[in-house]
């Protein structure tokens, strides 16, 4: 096998609840996460000779820092393969948006030089790994839809409703320290149960919500303005720490509609939800779900 192209899906969280905070800092979540069509590419050509080489550069992060060579080399060590690889980025997805470009990215490559490198460790041992890298790597590594506790890494498949999305991202990145550490997060909210979150966890009348999401309007103006515009066409919601938004419709015809109504003003693209990741897909991998909550915390 001489090259491998695969793609990085998004994820959409919908719903985000925050339930406490650990003695070490992090914080107790209770989210869906459910992945859309809409992805990065990775291209994969092997070496070997042991280096690995990422291109095209990304501004602001360092070749050595970034998840994508962070992970090769974790698969490396963890291996003991002398393998290299020559990795070539086409990004499609907004950095700090929200959506999981990095952590997918991460577990696009490990999954990719998995089978590149003819290791053939499983996604359990993968995920392990991932989760060495990121919270929300191991959901990418496993591939389904999910149901999260814990920092984001104990996860139960779920089979979600799949319809259309408008995503919207308001042209700013969203620093997550900045909103886990916000003095007005909520980090209380009553924890509930996965068939109570699959029924719509309705509280006052409003099915999911994201509890990030009133700290994210302090903290920017814009996506606060993004927000009130896109709720005028339905449940709007933050994914993430933001900033990217999503409004779930009822057709494609709808979400062409509402991005013609976008136009120029911010960066926005239609998709729809998925149950299996297309990195599964594309790599013909099914059935191979292993719950995450045996690896314990990050």
């Amino acid at each position: 096998m001489q090259r491998l192209s695969l793609p990085a899906p998004a994820k959409l969280n919908r719903m985000l609840h925050i339930v406490g905070r650990r003695a070490d800092g992090y914080h107790e979540l209770q989210t869906l996460f459910q992945f859309l069509d809409r992805s990065d590419t990775l291209h994969f050509s092997p070496r070997a000779d042991g280096a690995i080489h990422l291109a095209p550069a990304i501004a602001g992060v360092d070749h050595d820092a970034n998840l994508i060579v962070r992970a090769a080399r974790l698969l490396q060590h963890a291996s003991g393969t002398h393998q290299g690889v020559d990795i070539h980025l086409d990004k499609r997805l907004p950095m700090g948006g929200g959506l999981g470009g990095g952590s997918s990215d991460a577990a696009t490559t490990l999954l990719a030089l998995d089978r590149l490198w003819s290791l053939d460790l499983g996604l359990p041992r993968l995920a392990e790994l991932g989760l060495t890298l990121g919270a929300d790597v191991p959901v990418f590594v496993s591939g389904h839809s999910a149901w999260a506790e814990g920092i984001g890494e104990r996860l139960t498949p779920v089979t979600l409703d799949t319809p259309w999305f408008v995503v919207i991202h308001p042209g700013e990145e969203i620093a997550t320290p900045a909103v886990f550490g916000h003095p007005e997060l909520t980090r209380d909210t009553p924890p509930i149960s996965m068939a109570r979150a699959l029924r719509g966890g309705a509280e006052q009348g409003r099915a999911w919500r994201n509890d990030c999401e009133a700290v994210v309007r302090r903290l920017s103006p814009d996506v606060a303005h993004a927000l009130d515009w896109l709720s005028a066409f339905g449940p709007a919601m933050l994914t993430g720490t933001g900033s990217c938004l999503f409004c779930p419709l009822t057709s494609e015809r709808q979400a062409d509609r509402i991005l013609r109504r976008v136009g120029s003003h911010w960066h926005a693209f239609k998709a729809r939800g998925c149950n299996t990741s297309p990195l599964h897909d594309a790599l013909g991998i099914h059935d191979e779900w292993s719950p995450m909550s045996q690896y314990g915390d990050a």
